[in-house]
């Protein structure tokens, strides 16, 4: 698993290859990354209590929000620079390099400073109620101040990734993490610091890895670095970054307003327990659906090259076997939820009220949860290839068309279940649609190639 200083290698070397050297770091990094939030929520719910399980469940669609403006520039970034090598262009993929380091820094003091404004009012709204609001404030106060640091290092890795530096990429995630995991027993156990303390730890691991990412596209030695006149905000350059990025910032957007959306669904129907559900519900899903967003990732670059660079067949086979894994991930996780789901939701909790509801969730969501790999991988082949209206398409149609009306209408049925219900239905109809979508293009480069 070295990494791969020559980008140029993914128009020539084996199909197979590339992708697990890419998508490999990739996974290791996400599926990383994801322990991190499940071993956090364990800590939090374990250290604080189960109410403060609910309060981290409150955060979420602040904390999508929060990496939905990430993914708008570091996605968008990394795919421009995975085709402006393609053909070529390392001056080009250098100065894309600098406008995603000044958008990043733009686009965060912004987002932070209006959230620390009117956090309270925020939280509320996103299902906060009078037991959960201190905990989820104490949080959010902390990351919002780290903000700057999150997006500097998850954009900047992003970039990394996509010219030629997967295992480097990786590393980034992998010091953050492990920091992060030393840090929150530290701050929650020891210093007794609760919610507070964790974001703490959260902040103070992400310097680590922004550290590691500065470093690289600071030394001479890397493929594409950082250049006095690359730090100018160049207008066709963020245009460029930001549309290609509008996929992901919409896929997570839409994940807010969901999430949003289903905590007061359940506090109607339900109440506090029921959102510390679906919190366990959602960092359990999360860590099959990051596995699969790490293949994703690392079919990203291969995918993008090749198609600039012509190479339509080698574009294909990276598609074939970015499905074939995604769907074994999402195969898997979808047996531990039919025959363990107990046990997993005992790592979170002791709380008996927490357990019984958190197992019925997390046996009902994933029902449908195979399809959810090839959805995912279907939509960042749209993104890789520079489609954005088709990438945000897809990442819109699951959230919006299928999901938010099934939570409107099956919980008036269903009760709490419906809400729970709602999330197989809407995975496989996402899944259709994406395949219908996926058959055209084909057909229509096949046509292209004709003439």
């Amino acid at each position: 698993m070295s990494s791969i200083s020559d980008p140029h290698v993914l128009g020539s070397k084996p199909i197979g290859k590339l992708l697990l050297e890419y998508s490999l770091p990739a996974i290791i990094g996400m599926t990383v990354t994801s322990l991190y939030n499940i071993i956090d929520s364990i800590f939090i719910g374990h250290g604080v209590g189960a109410l403060a399980i609910s309060a981290l469940a409150v955060t979420f669609p602040l904390m999508n929000l929060l990496i939905a403006f990430c993914t708008l520039v570091g996605v968008g970034g990394a795919t421009i620079c995975s085709i402006r090598l393609g053909q070529k262009d390392k001056d080009g993929a250098e100065h894309i390099l600098g406008n995603v380091t000044i958008l990043s820094l733009i686009i965060s003091v912004l987002f932070a400073g209006f959230n620390l404004i009117f956090l309270d009012d925020i939280l509320i709204s996103f299902g906060a109620s009078s037991d959960t609001l201190p905990y989820a404030r104490d949080f959010m106060r902390i990351i919002l101040l780290g903000c700057p640091i999150s997006y500097i290092m998850i954009g900047l890795s992003n970039v990394m990734r996509a010219t030629g530096y997967p295992t480097k990429a990786m590393l980034t995630q992998v010091l953050s993490v492990v920091c992060n995991i030393i840090f929150a027993p530290i701050f929650i156990f020891w210093l007794d610091w609760g919610m507070y303390g964790a974001a703490i730890a959260t902040v103070l691991s992400q310097v680590v890895g922004m550290s590691w990412v500065l470093w690289h596209f600071f030394d001479k030695k890397s493929y594409i670095r950082f250049r006095r006149e690359c730090f100018k905000l160049r207008k066709r350059i963020a245009k460029n970054i930001l549309s290609i990025g509008m996929s992901p910032f919409f896929m997570n957007v839409c994940a807010c307003l969901i999430a949003i959306f289903i905590n007061n669904r359940l506090l109607t129907f339900g109440g506090d327990y029921y959102v510390g559900a679906f919190g366990i519900v959602n960092r359990m899903q999360m860590l099959f659906v990051m596995v699969v967003l790490g293949i994703a990732q690392g079919m990203q670059p291969v995918v993008g090259y090749n198609f600039g660079a012509g190479n339509i067949q080698r574009v294909r086979n990276s598609l074939k076997y970015g499905i074939a894994a995604g769907v074994s991930v999402t195969s898997f996780g979808c047996l531990c939820g039919l025959f363990i789901p107990e046990l997993l939701v005992k790592m979170f909790t002791d709380d008996p009220q927490m357990i019984d509801k958190s197992v019925d969730a997390l046996t009902i969501s994933l029902l449908m949860f195979p399809v959810v790999g090839a959805q995912i991988v279907i939509t960042q082949y749209f993104q890789s290839i520079g489609k954005a209206v088709s990438a945000i398409f897809l990442s819109l149609s699951r959230q919006l068309l299928f999901f938010l009306p099934g939570l409107i209408f099956l919980p008036n049925f269903f009760g709490v279940k419906g809400v729970w219900y709602s999330m197989p239905v809407s995975d496989f109809l996402a899944f259709v649609i994406a395949t219908v979508l996926l058959v055209l293009q084909f057909k229509k480069i096949g046509k292209e190639n004709e003439k």
